[in-house]
C-alpha cells in the first residue's frame, strides 16, 4: 500500500482531511523543507507540520493561488 505523494510547491493550495476550527479545510503552503509552513485560508493563522504528517493529513492539491 504505497500511496502516491503529490509534488507540491510554494503558493499552492492544499485541502487537509481535517478542518481547522475555524471551519476552513484549505490552506497555502508559505515554507518548505523538512517542515511544511501552512496559512489558513479561513482565518489566516499560521502553521509549521513535520513533512510526514503533512503527507498523512493531505487529501488533494487544489492549485495555484490566484
Amino acid at each position: 500500500m504505497n500511496r502516491q505523494i503529490p509534488e507540491i510547491e510554494l503558493d499552492d493550495i492544499v485541502r487537509l482531511r481535517k478542518k481547522h476550527p475555524c471551519g476552513s479545510f484549505t490552506w497555502k503552503v508559505v515554507r518548505l523543507g523538512v517542515d511544511i509552513g501552512l496559512v489558513c485560508q479561513g482565518c489566516e493563522h499560521k502553521v509549521l507540520l513535520p513533512r510526514s504528517k503533512f503527507n498523512k493529513q493531505l487529501k488533494k492539491v487544489e492549485g495555484k493561488e490566484n
